[in-house]
């Protein structure tokens, strides 16, 4: 079972991340476990998935926003956000909407080219597990969720920024 950071430390990963087209012969192949579909998938296969006997979590493509997920959103139990590129950072974007705007309470996930550079500020837009690119030392990933001690602006685990904070 591969492992994740989650909740700022390692844990096996019990969840199976679908990237392609979802068929029904997979959902069978995939009985009993925690499966990741892609958005596109969730809104067209609802039916069949809801029907699975494991978890279902659903994955966001960069170019597609939260709001496509409507009322799902407090019924599922994990959202991953897809950074499929350094320099693509709509997924932060996503991320935050998903705490902020639609209340999310589940794992947020990050999935994708999820670099160390960049695990502290996901986890300040409110990710709270990642799923590492498989060349990251996880050690060293572990550490970067802490590399500052304090950020002046708020943040989804710190609301007040630090001047407000000061005061």
């Amino acid at each position: 079972m591969p492992a994740i950071i989650k909740d700022d430390a390692w844990i096996d990963d019990p969840w199976i991340l679908l990237r392609d087209e979802i068929c029904s012969d997979l959902l069978e192949t995939h009985a009993g476990q925690d499966i990741i579909v892609p958005l596109e998938e969730w809104l067209q296969q609802q039916a069949p998935l809801k029907r699975h006997d494991g978890r279902i979590g659903v994955w966001l493509a960069s170019h597609e926003v939260p709001g496509q997920l409507d009322g799902d959103i407090p019924t599922l139990p994990l959202i991953a956000v897809d950074f499929p590129a350094f320099k693509d950072g709509r997924g932060f974007t996503n991320a935050r909407e998903l705490r902020e705007r639609f209340d999310f309470q589940g794992e947020l996930r990050a999935i994708g080219d999820v670099l160390r550079d960049q695990l502290f500020y996901m986890k300040r837009c409110g990710i709270n597990a990642f799923d590492l690119r498989d060349d990251q030392d996880p050690d060293l990933c572990l550490a970067a969720l802490h590399d500052f001690k304090e950020s002046y602006q708020a943040r989804i685990d710190q609301p007040l920024p630090l001047f407000r904070r000061r005061a």
